[in-house]
């Protein structure tokens, strides 16, 4: 994940886990004569990351920030997945491409926050769906085409009921199987949606909560994507179950607690602040990237199992305790203590980062702000046998060759360069799905922006008036209800 022309030193995964080298090699006292950040700066440049956040993957060489994956491909923040491609934030899922915010499901293609379904397609905020296409805001609905805001229904197209033999006659008139009615399909599911409420927010079983995506939980404020049982947290970007007590860190795990500006936090970690990828039960971790499973550790990178070290210096308890307040005091000096590490000090580039994602800028506004921006470089292409546009490709699947495997597509949006996998082939055949035009970037950019931001703005509800909190901006075109209302049009 590291760029080759970039300051940090970078192992393999399998060496940096390794016993090869020893992190406390490069420990260097701490020179009061400095700043903290400067110090921290050059100590992670020359200390070993490893090239992927990875753990316990099985023929899945191109994941990142990923454990427990089989057989999977370009799948980014996910685990426990299989069979899978181009998926990001998916969980305990297997044989699906193209999905945002995916749990419990499988066999789904291009769907956005859906849970425990099966045989999904083009959806969004789904639950328990199966065998359908084209759904928004359904649960427990099974062949439905082109539906809104359905419970517990069968056989229903644009919000119609129909017999089984007259929705397989009428679902014919949509010619699924080729990229034009597909196309045809996705238009009509855009311009209908706007005809239908949308539910203020998408949370279940709260209690005192405010965010987005939040379930079974309390206490937590401004937080999208919570699991259960979590409690008395705010500003939580996701955050998995049993968190407790935390605040301002993305991607908090499993039974955490005490957490504050944190990124990329592991399972059972406590009392740890202002950290990168500190993971694995880590407890009284300050300022420290990629440290594993360590214990009273100040500033420190990529450590694993140690404890009472400072800038990747080993220290007795008594020394630690002593020469840490006197840190904490020379920060506070200078500005640095309760902030989080600067951007200038990140390995990465702005554009490179899930920031431009989630708060996207401009190449000019990143530039005026005087952080890095990295152009995109094409990628090797040499070998192929044919380039063809995107436009050109075979309107249906049975009309694809298997010798398109060996062909560069020319994205009809971005015009970027990209390649089918034999996997996703088999995919495409055996959902009998059409090939797609776009480049996978595109098509992730395209259901990011189905997603709301994580932001929360106030408004009225366009049924009762009553004042409501949403992650719809009011200058957005949906119709919003408060809950109430929106489960009376529901129900």
């Amino acid at each position: 994940m590291f760029h080759p022309d970039g300051p940090t030193t970078v192992y393999d995964k399998d060496t940096w886990w390794s016993d090869q080298w020893n992190a406390l090699s490069y420990g260097r006292d701490f020179d009061f004569s400095r700043s903290f950040f400067e110090q921290f700066a050059e100590l992670t440049r020359v200390v070993p990351h490893p090239s992927l956040n990875v753990l316990q993957n099985e023929n899945s060489e191109y994941v990142n920030y990923a454990a427990w994956n089989k057989n999977c491909y370009l799948c980014f923040a996910g685990n426990n997945l299989q069979d899978s491609l181009y998926c990001y934030n998916a969980e305990n899922s297997r044989s699906c491409i193209d999905c945002l915010d995916l749990l419990d499901s499988e066999s789904c293609y291009e769907c956005v926050q859906c849970v425990s379904s099966y045989s999904l397609s083009f959806s969004l905020h789904c639950k328990g769906c199966s065998d359908s296409a084209f759904l928004e805001d359904c649960s427990g609905c099974a062949h439905c085409f082109l539906c809104w805001n359905l419970r517990n229904k069968k056989y229903c197209i644009l919000n119609e009921q129909y017999t089984k033999a007259e929705y397989e006659k009428r679902l014919q008139e949509f010619t699924r199987e080729s990229f034009s009615g597909l196309q045809k399909a996705w238009g009509i599911f855009l311009k209908e949606r706007l005809k239908y409420p949308k539910k203020q927010l998408h949370n279940v079983l709260t209690e005192d909560c405010s965010g987005e995506y939040i379930v079974q939980s309390k206490n937590c404020h401004d937080c999208y994507a919570l699991h259960k049982d979590c409690e008395d947290s705010s500003r939580i970007l996701v955050g998995f179950p049993g968190l407790k007590d935390s605040r301002d860190c993305g991607f908090a795990g499993e039974n955490s607690a005490l957490m504050y500006e944190g990124v990329c936090i592991g399972d059972r970690c406590q009392n740890c602040c202002f950290g990168n990828t500190v993971i694995n039960g880590c407890q009284e971790v300050y300022y420290s990237d990629f440290t594993i499973n360590c214990q009273h550790c100040f500033g420190c990178s990529a450590l694993r199992n140690k404890k009472y070290c400072i800038l990747n210096q080993q220290y007795s308890k008594e020394e630690y305790e002593k020469l840490v307040p006197k840190i904490i005091e020379h920060m506070t000096q200078a500005g640095e203590w309760g902030e989080f590490f600067p951007v200038a000090i990140s390995p990465f580039a702005y554009n490179e980062t899930g920031a431009q994602e989630y708060f996207p800028l401009t190449k000019k506004e990143v530039a005026q702000r005087n952080w890095k921006w990295r152009e995109e470089e094409a990628p090797d292409f040499s070998g192929i046998t044919k380039r063809i546009s995107a436009k050109k490709l075979p309107e249906t699947i049975q009309e694809i060759p298997d010798d398109i495997l060996n062909w560069a597509i020319e994205c009809e949006a971005s015009k970027k360069l990209f390649r089918i996998q034999k996997a996703e082939l088999e995919f495409y055949r055996k959902m009998n799905l059409p090939i797609p035009h776009l480049h996978p970037d595109v098509r992730h950019e395209r259901r990011m922006k189905l997603r709301n931001l994580r932001k929360l703005w106030q408004r009225n509800c366009m049924n009762c008036q009553k004042s409501i909190e949403t992650t719809y901006a009011p200058d957005r075109p949906e119709i919003v209800y408060c809950e109430e209302c929106y489960l009376q049009t529901v129900y």
